[in-house]
C-alpha cells in the first residue's frame, strides 16, 4: 500500500491541538491526545432516543428544541398523561384536566397550550383549551370552532390553531392571545390530520386529509394563508417540527404508514433520511429541519419509540483501523 506522503505529496503533520480551520479530507496527528484525526463529512442519520413512558398516538405536542419536547394527551385512552423530554429521557408531569386525543399544541415545557381534541362518541370535536404552567394544567377560554385532528403552532400567548374535523374538514384558523381565541382567515384547502410548524405570524401547514391524503403546503403571515410548493409524498398524520423557513415532516400515513421524511427550506421540500420506525400520528420537536425529534405514533399500534435526527455536518474525528 502506498504511503500517505506518496499519495498526497506531504507527510501527516503533528500538532498539539486540532487545527481551527481544517478542510475536508485533512489528516493530522494530535500529540496531546496521541491519536490520528481527520476532518470528515458525517452523514445525516436517525438515532434511538429515550422511550416515552406511555405508548400513544394522536397526542398534542410542542418543543422549540429537541431537548425540550412536550407530549400530552393521545390514545391509548383517551389519555391526559403529559411527559417532558430533556434530551435523554422522558419524565411524567401533571395530567391534562380533560383526557383526550387528536388535539393540538403550542408553547413550551413551562408555558404550554393544548386545544381541541377527541374523547370518543359522542364527545368529539372538542373546543376545550388548557394552559400549562410547568407543573399543572388549567382550563382556558374555548376555541370558537370545536374540532379534532387539527394542527397548531406558536406560543402560549400567541398560539395558532388551524384545520381539523368538525365533522367535515375545516380550514378554520384561530389566534390565541393568552386569554381568548379569535377567528382569522381560513386555510385555502380545508383538511384534517394536517400538521404545523412556526409561529402565529409565520406559520406553516403541511399535508393532511383533504379527501384523499394531501401533499399541500400553506404559509401563514399573521393575516392569511398562501399556497406554497407541495410535499413530494401526500399523507396525513405527519410528525412536524421547525419554523416556516426550515421545517421537517416525519412519517405519516399514505396509506400505509411510512418512514418518509422531508425537509422544507421555505420554498420547497426535499427527501430526507427515512425514519427507523414507520409511524403516523406522531409528535415532533426541534428548531429546524436539521435537528429534530419524533416520538410516539401508531406503528401500527401506539408506540413509545423516540428517534433523534442530526443532519449532515463536518467534524474532526479520531481515525482507526477498524
Amino acid at each position: 500500500m502506498a504511503a500517505y506522503k506518496t499519495l498526497k505529496g506531504q507527510s501527516i503533520r503533528q500538532v498539539a491541538q486540532d487545527p481551527t480551520n481544517p478542510v475536508i479530507g485533512e489528516i493530522w496527528y494530535n500529540t496531546t491526545l496521541g491519536v490520528l484525526k481527520g476532518y470528515q463529512t458525517v452523514a445525516a442519520a436517525w438515532a434511538s432516543g429515550g422511550n416515552l413512558n406511555n405508548a400513544r398516538a394522536g397526542m398534542g405536542f410542542t418543543g422549540p428544541t429537541t431537548d425540550t419536547a412536550f407530549a400530552f394527551g393521545g390514545n391509548n385512552g383517551p389519555s391526559g398523561n403529559s411527559e417532558q423530554y430533556n434530551g435523554t429521557s422522558w419524565t411524567e408531569v401533571g395530567d391534562l384536566a380533560t383526557a383526550r386525543s387528536y388535539l393540538a399544541g403550542a408553547g413550551t415545557q413551562t408555558a404550554g397550550l393544548g386545544f381541541g381534541g377527541y374523547q370518543g362518541p359522542p364527545n368529539r370535536f372538542l373546543n376545550l383549551s388548557e394552559e400549562y404552567n410547568g407543573s399543572s394544567w388549567a382550563e382556558g377560554n374555548n376555541l370558537n370552532t370545536g374540532r379534532d385532528v387539527l394542527a397548531g403552532c406558536g406560543t402560549q400567548t400567541a398560539g395558532l390553531a388551524f384545520g381539523g374535523f368538525t365533522p367535515g374538514n375545516t380550514g378554520a384558523t384561530e389566534e390565541y392571545n393568552g386569554t381568548s381565541w379569535s377567528e382569522q382567515n381560513d386555510l385555502n384547502t380545508a383538511r384534517r390530520g394536517l400538521s404545523g410548524a412556526g409561529t402565529q405570524t409565520a406559520g406553516l401547514a403541511m399535508a393532511g386529509n383533504a379527501g384523499p391524503n394531501s401533499n399541500l403546503t400553506e404559509e401563514y403571515d399573521g393575516t392569511s394563508w398562501t399556497a406554497s410548493n407541495t410535499l413530494n409524498t401526500g399523507r396525513e398524520g405527519v410528525g412536524s417540527a421547525g419554523i416556516q423557513t426550515s421545517a421537517i415532516a416525519m412519517g405519516g400515513n399514505i396509506p400505509p404508514n411510512t418512514t418518509a421524511v422531508e425537509q422544507y427550506n421555505g420554498t420547497s421540500w426535499t427527501t430526507g433520511v427515512s425514519l427507523t420506525v414507520s409511524r403516523d400520528s406522531a409528535g415532533g420537536a426541534g428548531a429546524s429541519s436539521t435537528s429534530a425529534l419524533v416520538f410516539g405514533g401508531r406503528a401500527p399500534s401506539p408506540t413509545t419509540a423516540t428517534e433523534e435526527f442530526t443532519d449532515t455536518f463536518n467534524a474532526a474525528r479520531t481515525l482507526t483501523t477498524s
